[in-house]
């Protein structure tokens, strides 16, 4: 508190300012607090920003549905050419069933994972006063919210067999609320996906950050030895989750760049996020 009062005094007697602009500067600045501290993380920048998120398909330019378009062949490729041969493979040995490595990927995915994760995180953030738990809870709660209205909405209309229905790759029953027929996309991996995108963009060092990938890596493989998706189902899921959570962490970092271009009183509003 100290140094934002004595910032502006250095800068009237090195500068040359007038104390009468100086302290309507300070004023100024002490008044846009809000904008200063940048990301709230409640419910009311949550409203804001889930609103910008349901716009963003307008705001696409021919770059990103070309993306769309990519991954759509992509996925139409591994349906045609790797999900019947995977699943097989699959089926051969199912003595991992319940080994820890497809347990853990499972549970990496479930529903309940990004609440424990955000409940965890909140009590910290809580307890310690800590803005960057409080960031990483909000991040995990609010990218598995919009990945998973997403891939809920997807696979209730596109009505895609699961594996185990024995009905083959391409047996569809469009706009059903039947979960036998919810295959497309994966759910679990859109969750572990974004769960660990979060995590990622959010710890140091490099190595943690490529760590943090490995449950979500495995989550795939989990629900396809499962018998619960296939192989592209998994690769649109895990997709699906990376962009969500990578969206909603540039957004924040977004916001906090702004603040600091965006600052009149540069050197102040240092000190103070500081």
């Amino acid at each position: 508190m100290r140094n934002r009062f004595l910032i502006p005094l250095v800068l009237i007697v090195l500068c040359g300012f007038s104390p009468y602009r100086v302290a309507a500067l300070f004023a100024q600045n002490l008044a846009s607090q809000d904008t200063v501290q940048g990301n709230k993380y409640n419910f009311s920048q949550f409203g804001h920003e889930t609103w910008s998120f349901i716009k963003q398909p307008a705001k696409w330019d021919g770059s990103d549905w070309l993306k769309v378009g990519v991954i759509g062949a992509g996925s139409f490729l591994i349906i045609e050419t790797v999900d019947q041969p995977a699943r097989d493979f699959a089926l051969k040995d199912r003595s991992y069933l319940h080994s820890v490595p497809i347990q853990a990927g499972r549970i990496w995915g479930e529903l309940y994972s990004p609440v424990v994760l955000f409940a965890g995180f909140a009590a910290h953030s809580l307890i310690a006063n800590d803005n960057s738990t409080r960031k990483i809870a909000y991040e995990i709660g609010q990218a598995c919210l919009y990945a998973g209205a997403m891939e809920y909405i997807l696979k209730s209309a596109i009505g895609r067999s699961r594996p185990y229905m024995n009905e083959g790759k391409s047996s569809y029953r469009l706009f059903t609320l039947n979960d036998d027929y919810h295959s497309f996309p994966s759910g679990h991996s859109a969750a572990a996906f974004a769960i660990s995108t979060v995590l990622s963009r959010n710890v140091q060092p490099t190595w943690l950050k490529i760590l943090v990938y490995l449950p979500a890596a495995i989550t795939p493989f989990s629900r396809v030895y499962e018998d619960q998706h296939w192989v592209s189902s998994c690769f649109i899921g895990g997709l699906l989750g990376y962009f969500v959570a990578d969206w909603v962490v540039d957004l924040h970092e977004q916001n906090e760049s702004r603040v600091h271009v965006s600052s009149i009183f540069p050197l102040t509003i240092s000190v103070t996020l500081n």
